[in-house]
């Protein structure tokens, strides 16, 4: 295990109250150059600001999944004040971090404002679904510039965290009034055989009408669940589901017990659910893995034991449960995000997934989810301090708190590089923390997009994973001027050319990226190429780009971009390029051109020794493409 410091943090938190008050009024007046800061305040006509990115389409939520008497929502409930924080130079970090625990998501009342928050993203096909905590909603996004609504189900649950599988659907559902039924009514009931809590799961062949075919009951429910594909295994699908509600009674589902050292505990485990494809009806729970256990004793309770890490630091509670896990099947690993810890799966048997690596951040307040790098070489962990809900994105805030921390795999081993965090400043009436976001499928760059709930989206670059730099940006002023209501993205993910945003309050947005000096069309035209039948962020798969000439002139930017390749040496590359997309079927030039681009990849593999950096690689990618592009063409 390796604890992340950062000596500069307590630094950052202790100045404003050292005569601060000039320091504030500087990064204040810093701010005012970007055009997110004070951006006017509105449901439907809030002020906007987009860098490289533009808004293509904004479909509102349809009936039934907002409230008609507050389409935009409810003030969300002042905070209670922290308790009086000791007095001394680290008084505010203690003031900050008590406000920075995560809430116990409440349930949810008919009406309520958060009982239609739009949530998580899943695609299959020409479709898009987004969940909701009254149901889910089915787009057509054949079209992303003429997206519409297919289909509505109503089944409130809470959460809504979706993912799909061939045929099937499934949905996260957590909240204590869910029902078996789908039905709105709720339960009242402290022990009720109508209650459901766990993963639905629905037939999807008639988009138009969703069936639920099963529903695995779990002790402490569904806040998310991962689908994890075993290669070895066609028959079944596997469901890694992670609640982080209460454990319902033993009365009510048998083997539920939340009892200080009961071995059987529902605490301190994740649940495995077991799929089969030809029968999901017959889904279960088949194992219950102790992936917080302490490797030498197996004490159970052996990781995170809550609290803070010292001084000038953030505290976090126990590690008993993870908020997300993210599978990658074809490295065999999960990184898990699990209350005070970030963890390292092995899933080479998906069904009993083993540690093998875990870390601690003295910054982060509450692990809230990861994505690892295409090559399975960095994580890119997010803290969601403040549970989601309350304004973490202030000039007050710390820039490593509710921040992503991204971290490189060396040796089976994870190594702390660097934070990022949303660059622009954020009013007291938006909710602002980090959340769930994916990659774009780049090639040659780590780059990833992601919701900050109303801070917006960012899109940024983390290849070098010590110096992550924004390069794209879309943001709408609050929802109201007044009061905090929740608001903003709750995912951000790209899928086939568009980056999808799930708007907690206005629904769902279709943006495309534009080009600039940090992102060439190429690149964008490059990433595009890029099609997936089936795209559940949480289970990642290993993105492929096929040879071609847009790909060979996006390494070609990136290398011009960082002075890696010759200017003579790039216009022959960008002259052979254009002779092939003159070629024709048959065209009996094709074998000269064959011959010159083999020449020309050799004559690139033997500069790569000179090169530094990402130069090395690129220059290598470069000439695998032109080869690639020769083949084709043979």
């Amino acid at each position: 295990m390796r604890i992340v410091r950062v000596t500069v943090l307590f630094l950052f938190v202790a100045m404003p109250l050292i005569g601060a008050q000039s320091d504030q009024q500087r990064s204040s007046a810093a701010d005012q150059a970007d055009p997110r800061v004070g951006l006017a305040a509105g449901f439907r006509d809030a002020g906007m600001a987009a860098s490289n990115m533009e808004l293509v389409i904004n479909l509102p939520k349809p009936e039934g999944f907002y409230d008609p008497e507050a389409p935009a929502g409810r003030p969300r409930a002042p905070q209670d004040p922290p308790a009086a924080p000791a007095a001394g130079p680290d008084a505010q970090t203690q003031e900050l971090s008590a406000q920075g625990q995560p809430e116990e998501a409440p349930a949810q009342r008919p009406g309520s404002g958060l009982s239609f928050t739009n949530s998580d993203l899943a695609f299959s096909g020409e479709h898009l679904f987004m969940g909701n905590y009254h149901g889910f909603n089915v787009y057509n996004v054949e079209d992303a510039s003429r997206a519409e609504l297919l289909s509505s189900v109503v089944c409130p649950g809470g959460q809504g965290d979706l993912s799909v599988r061939g045929d099937l659907l499934f949905m996260s559902v957590q909240d204590t009034r869910a029902r078996l039924d789908c039905g709105i009514q709720g339960v009242e009931e402290p022990v009720s055989a109508e209650r459901f809590r766990g993963v639905r799961i629905f037939d999807i062949r008639n988009l138009r009408n969703p069936t639920q075919v099963a529903a695995v009951q779990t002790c402490r429910g569904s806040h998310t669940h991962t689908l994890v594909v075993d290669p070895d295994d066609n028959a079944n699908v596997y469901v890694y589901a992670s609640g982080t509600g209460a454990v319902r009674a033993g009365e009510e589902l048998a083997g539920c017990s939340d009892t200080e050292g009961d071995p059987d505990t529902a605490l301190f485990s994740i649940d495995v659910i077991q799929v089969p494809l030809a029968a999901p009806e017959n889904a279960r729970i088949v194992n219950r893995p102790r992936i917080f256990a302490d490797s030498e004793t197996g004490t159970i309770s052996g990781l995170w034991q809550g609290g803070d890490h010292g001084r000038g630091t953030q505290s976090s509670r126990e590690t008993r449960q993870c908020h997300d896990i993210t599978t990658y099947p074809e490295i065999g690993l999960a990184a898990g995000a699990c209350s005070g810890n970030g963890i390292l799966l092995d899933i080479s048997d998906p069904v009993n997934p083993v540690r093998l690596d875990y870390v601690v951040d003295q910054s982060f307040a509450f692990w809230h989810s990861a994505t690892f790098s295409n090559d399975g070489t960095k994580i890119v962990f997010t803290d969601e301090w403040g549970g989601g809900s309350r304004p973490r994105c202030r000039s007050i805030d710390p820039p490593a708190w509710g921040a992503n921390a991204i971290f490189d795999i060396v040796d089976g081993e994870m190594e702390f590089r660097g934070y990022y965090k949303l660059p622009a400043v954020q009013s007291e009436q938006e909710n602002c923390v980090a959340h769930n976001g994916s990659l774009i499928p780049v090639p040659g760059r780590d780059i990833m997009v992601q919701g900050w709930y109303q801070g917006g989206i960012s899109v940024f670059d983390f290849t070098d994973s010590a110096n992550p730099v924004e390069i794209a940006y879309f943001d709408r002023g609050p929802v109201n001027a007044e009061d905090l209501i929740s608001g903003g993205y709750w995912s951000a993910y790209w899928y086939n050319g568009h980056i999808y945003g799930a708007e907690i309050a206005r629904g769902l947005d279709v943006f495309r990226l534009t080009a600039s000096e940090h992102l060439s069309q190429n690149e964008i035209d490059a990433a595009s190429l890029v099609l997936s039948e089936e795209t559940n962020v949480q289970h990642q798969e290993r993105i492929v780009w096929p040879p071609s000439s847009t790909l060979a002139r996006a390494y070609l930017d990136q290398l011009n971009r960082g002075s890696g390749i010759e200017p003579q040496r790039a216009d022959a590359v960008t002259e052979i390029l254009g002779r092939v997309d003159q070629l024709g079927s048959g065209d009996r030039g094709a074998a000269t051109v064959v011959a010159e681009l083999e020449a020309l990849a050799t004559e690139l593999e033997g500069h790569v020794e000179e090169a530094v950096w990402l130069n090395v690689q690129r220059l290598g990618s470069l000439a695998d493409t032109l080869r690639g592009i020769a083949t084709t063409l043979r």
